[in-house]
């Protein structure tokens, strides 16, 4: 038996092959495209490059924080000796937080900050929290988990 190749059989053939890789790239088992863990202080966290030193513990101000954009993480230390992480990319429209003053970390785009304590939307227009990152801190260091 022959079978005969249309353009329609191609078309259709190329769209399954392309919806097929488009979903295995968007995640995995979970949905969520990332490991998750449980940090030291009980947060559920994204897992990054493991052991890491982002920075010394006296680099990190007390009611502030410290971006690193290559990690796209921001570390927080809402009071003396605990520190936090999160994602240093906006949930408004994906741009990288800028500063982090008074309490809060803010995105340079469209104003929205969020709270050092635990990523809450303090001032829209963002409407959901900076994802938490996963940090330890070891002597003086603050590593990624």
């Amino acid at each position: 038996m022959t079978y005969e190749t249309t353009r329609r059989t191609v078309l259709l053939a190329t769209g399954a092959t392309g919806a097929t890789a488009l979903v295995a790239a968007c995640g995995g088992g979970d949905g969520s495209g990332s490991t998750s863990t449980q940090s030291p202080t009980g947060e559920n966290a994204t897992s990054g490059p493991a052991g890491r030193v982002l920075a010394n513990i006296d680099e990190i101000p007390v009611g502030g924080g410290k971006i690193f954009k290559d990690e796209e993480i921001v570390v927080t230390q809402p009071e003396q000796g605990r520190f936090k992480a999160f994602s240093a990319i906006c949930t408004h429209q994906g741009c990288t937080v800028s500063t982090v003053s008074d309490g809060t970390i803010d995105c340079p785009c469209h104003g929205s900050k969020f709270r050092v304590a635990d990523g809450a939307v303090a001032h829209g227009p963002a409407t959901r929290p900076l994802p938490a990152e996963k940090i330890t801190v070891e002597g003086n260091s603050v590593r990624l988990a």
